[in-house]
């Protein structure tokens, strides 16, 4: 039997180190750019340093670990991306001080794993590239699955205030991670405290009569929002819901959000035919959304099935909310007939 809570602590030491390097890497946007010149090299950097620290803190802490993530190092190997090399490599030391480029590119492999195993991390080394460049919300989401199913989540967002009435749009100086067990619950602590005691936090169900509040993408490109607003519009007008404002940010901090109460419902709804979803966009934010009382399934309401390699292949879109809504929200899309044949 796996040791989970061993495994939550190795997890969270790794995403609290990788959380405080891509915030410094963010704070130093156009010194970055004007080392590689290049516009988007910042969210490129950050990508590889958090997954290098990620999988050096992991079997450091576990041993040996089999991890599938989002990135390779074939780029930074290139000659012509030794600024982009140099830059990383700065950014890692930051928190793993005694590393060099062959232990750094190493531990960037670690990620080519695949999932034919009983158990896997898989990692989303930055989630919401565009919001990181923004200068706003995104995570980085490590999750240990088993038997297609995650059992171990820690999510570090860096730039989430966990003051509830404090904008989304304007990066805190702390920040938030959440840690999941399947089973047993989700905690809040800070993103830059490794030693701060978490706070256990529960959602309530979405009761008759309160507003419905649901997270949406700032990139349009995510999801159908066409959809999702003729899917909020049937709540209103057919079932009389008080739909209110969405919240917007980027990133899978949106399940958090929902954990904590702040937004009632994720929808993800699909943009266009045949595509699928990555197993690291979800499995991290799914377990700490379930566990703290939402339902998390795909649009027509069938468990997130995380046994088909990197992709979601048996699901279509995702449903967040907790288990009133997430009926209501389920009947409205068949309703609509949204992602049928």
């Amino acid at each position: 039997m796996n040791d989970y809570a061993t495994m939550l602590e190795a997890a969270r030491a790794a995403v609290t180190k990788a959380s405080a390097v891509c915030r410094q890497v963010q704070s130093a946007l156009d010194q970055v750019r004007s080392i590689t010149k290049d516009d988007k090299s910042p969210v490129t950097v950050a990508d590889f340093a958090s997954q290098a620290i990620v999988a050096h803190e992991l079997s450091e802490r576990l041993g040996e670990v089999v991890l599938v993530a989002e990135e390779s190092s074939a780029f930074l190997r290139e000659d012509e991306h030794s600024a982009h090399l140099e830059a990383t490599l700065a950014a890692v030391r930051e928190v793993w001080p005694e590393a060099d480029e062959d232990s750094m590119l190493e531990a960037i492999d670690m990620g080519a794993s695949d999932t034919h195993h009983l158990g896997f991390w898989t990692l989303d080394p930055i989630d919401g590239t565009k919001g990181f460049l923004r200068n706003q919300q995104y995570a980085v989401a490590l999750a240990f699955v088993e038997s297609g199913i995650p059992a171990v989540g820690v999510m570090g967002c860096p730039n989430l205030p966990r003051d509830l009435s404090e904008p989304l749009d304007v990066p805190d100086p702390e920040g938030c991670l959440y840690m999941a067990i399947r089973g047993e619950g989700v905690w809040e602590a800070s993103a830059n405290d490794p030693d701060e005691t978490p706070i256990r936090i529960t959602r309530l169900d979405h009761a008759e009569g309160d507003e419905i509040c649901v997270c949406a993408s700032v990139e349009k490109a995510h999801t159908d929002l066409g959809a999702v607003g003729k899917v909020l519009d049937l709540l209103r007008d057919k079932h009389g819901e008080n739909v209110g404002e969405p919240v917007r940010l980027d990133s899978q901090c949106k399940y958090a959000v929902v954990a904590r109460g702040q937004a009632d419902a994720y929808l993800r709804l699909p943009t266009r035919p045949g595509y699928v979803e990555r197993i690291w966009d979800h499995a991290a934010g799914s377990l700490i959304a379930a566990q703290s009382g939402a339902a998390v399934t795909d649009i027509f309401g069938h468990d997130l099935d995380f046994s088909c390699g990197r992709g979601l292949e048996k699901n279509k879109g995702v449903i967040c909310a907790p288990p009133r809504l997430h009926g209501l929200l389920i009947g409205a899309i068949e309703e609509l007939g949204i992602g049928a044949a």
